[in-house]
């Protein structure tokens, strides 16, 4: 009898080590697959995530991500988490850019300035006139008067920002393309 025991130690210890080699579907009978949660669709089962069971879903937005049972049931995931939170559209990153705050030109909180990229240097006494495009901030200068900063960073957007956007609306904004 302990020499049975020993052997079923044993097996169980080398099903854990394989467990770790071989991807771990639940076995357990709950299947949500073709259920709707939130913006998510289930479309299958995924390896478990730990030892949480796991789910393939496909959002509105047709992005796919893989979701634990308990943050589906709880509610706590209801989307891809790149939807925006108050319309059904994603944001559309290309090289670091998100077109759509391209194209919605608004104007932060925290700014003092009122014009996005244009900045009060205390310490210099001078106006600094910068603006970010594909993931890098480009500074436009240092000005004496705040009109001459805002007449630089006006500039940069024309140059940069809706030249880009004009080439994103012409390549096709639907389809996954976006400018080079």
């Amino acid at each position: 009898m302990k020499r049975l025991a020993q052997r079923y130690t044993i097996l169980q210890i080398q099903r854990k080590r394989e467990a770790h080699l071989v991807e771990v579907y639940s076995r357990k009978k709950l299947n949500l697959t073709g259920q709707r949660f939130g913006r998510l669709t289930v479309i299958e089962p995924a390896p478990n995530m730990g030892k949480r069971t796991a789910w393939r879903c496909r959002c509105d937005c047709g992005r796919e991500t893989v979701v634990t049972t308990g943050r589906l049931r709880s509610g706590k995931t209801a989307s891809c988490g790149q939807c925006v939170e108050r319309g059904l559209s994603c944001l559309t990153y290309i090289d670091g850019t998100c077109v759509e705050m391209l194209k919605a030109k608004t104007v932060r909180r925290n700014n003092t300035s009122g014009v996005p990229g244009v900045d009060w240097r205390a310490s210099k006494g001078l106006w600094r006139a910068s603006i970010c495009f594909k993931g890098r901030r480009q500074y436009l200068g240092s000005f004496a008067r705040f009109e001459d900063a805002v007449k630089a960073r006006k500039r940069a957007e024309e140059n940069l920002h809706d030249q880009f956007l004009a080439e994103f609306d012409r390549n096709g904004s639907g389809n996954g393309k976006g400018p080079a």
